[in-house]
């Protein structure tokens, strides 16, 4: 994922609200855990979420995209960012909030692999901790064959991106074809992302594992909704 794209990923979401998205997320924080201090952002990309939301809390990041990460340790200076995949991290601490956002889950691929995350973000939350995911589309709200496409436009970059919604059984397929202008040349390159399309049976199942009760705000930051997970008492996962 984001093989050759990592470096333009902040051009090719611009566009895209992080401000607002944090204030979001800090509303949902402050109405089930108003105490909470400490938060891991898991899937935290280029840091544009944390950058906004350590001014409110004690923030570290983790993602699995080395080339992402590096952005994010130039945006967010001193906040600690660990190398790992989301579905089998392990961190010396617990943290009152994990996030996952932008529907990054998604990357996850199957269900099988959704529960063993989840666990995994269960068993570093704090016993009062709060858990806040993001989702993608689920089965039957994806629809194939939707054709997308993105410019961006600025004197030293031109930059064009599109695919097509494809699928396979509960995978998404979204081969991107991009085209990069620079004022040292041009190139082309097509990327492969593949998602996993979870039901609410595959959420209901993975939250259940993790020993975590989950309710759904059909908002979220972004409009795809917002789970929002609290530890079962006397449960650890």
């Amino acid at each position: 994922m984001y093989s050759q794209s990592a470096r333009l990923y902040d051009v090719m979401y611009a566009g895209k609200d992080y401000a607002a998205a944090a204030r979001y997320v800090r509303g949902a924080i402050e109405a089930v855990n108003p105490k909470a201090a400490t938060l891991l952002d898991v899937a935290c990309g280029t840091g544009q979420h944390l950058e906004h939301l350590r001014a409110s809390y004690d923030v570290e990041g983790l993602d699995l995209n080395p080339d992402l990460l590096a952005a994010a340790h130039t945006r967010c200076p001193g906040v600690p960012l660990h190398h790992a995949d989301m579905s089998s991290f392990s961190l010396p601490r617990r943290f009152d909030v994990i996030t996952c956002l932008f529907g990054s889950v998604a990357y996850l691929k199957t269900a099988d692999r959704l529960t063993a995350t989840v666990k995994r973000m269960a068993s570093h939350l704090t016993d009062d901790g709060v858990l806040l995911i993001e989702p993608w589309f689920t089965p039957t709200a994806f629809w194939s064959d939707h054709l997308v496409a993105n410019f961006y436009d600025s004197p030293d970059l031109k930059l064009a991106w599109m695919y097509r919604h494809e699928r396979d059984g509960d995978m998404a397929i979204l081969d991107q074809h991009f085209l990069v202008g620079e004022p040292h040349g041009i190139e082309s390159f097509t990327e492969r992302h593949e998602l996993g399309l979870f039901s609410e049976e595959d959420w209901d199942a993975a939250f259940a594992a993790g020993g975590l009760l989950a309710d759904f705000d059909d908002g979220g930051p972004f409009g795809r909704g917002l789970y929002k997970a609290l530890r079962l008492p006397g449960t650890r996962a």
